[in-house]
């Protein structure tokens, strides 16, 4: 089954951009999933249950590592990436 998400995420420290681009930054990093970044959020797409362990492990590491931050995700189901056209 495919996932479609979209993320933003809030840190609550006045120094917030370097943890949103730490967390894009480590989804960047598994390579069976797309991830598309725009300036209001994340799109991540891939395999439902990849996805979600990867969203475990990623929000779990920034609380660890950043702190307090407040993540908004909107969950639909299907591969809903935008296709890209190879001219």
């Amino acid at each position: 089954m495919k996932l479609s998400v979209e993320i933003s995420m809030y840190p609550l420290k006045d120094e917030y951009i370097p943890s949103i681009q730490d967390f894009i930054d480590r989804l960047n990093r598994h390579p069976d999933l797309r991830v598309i970044t725009n300036t209001m959020s994340t799109q991540v797409f891939g395999d439902y249950d990849l996805l979600m362990d990867v969203l475990k492990q990623e929000m779990r590491a920034s609380y660890e590592k950043h702190g307090r931050a407040i993540f908004i995700c909107k969950f639909i189901d299907g591969d809903l990436a935008p296709v890209t056209s190879s001219v």
